[in-house]
């Protein structure tokens, strides 16, 4: 499978995406670092398009409290809260 850098990826990046989508993925690294690998989504068996609206006319009320909810307990489990 063929890496590119950024630049490069960004400079090819239409050609690069129709390779992928025809069966050729790729991989984009950053500073030679591997960072992310495109491909085709009909090649991938975990993208379930369909899945996208499932909830689809379904209702949900969001708390006025959301943004805060369980805050103390998410700063604490990424290290930001002893």
């Amino acid at each position: 499978m063929k890496t590119f850098n950024i630049h490069e990826a960004k400079t090819h990046l239409s050609r690069l995406v129709d390779e992928a989508a025809n069966g050729e993925p790729f991989i984009i690294a950053k500073a030679g670092k591997p960072m992310v690998k495109v491909m085709s989504l009909e090649q991938d068996p975990k993208a379930k398009l369909g899945r996208l609206d499932f909830l689809k006319g379904e209702q949900f009320v969001i708390p006025d409290n959301f943004d805060e909810f369980a805050r103390d307990e998410i700063e604490q489990m990424f290290g930001l809260r002893e």
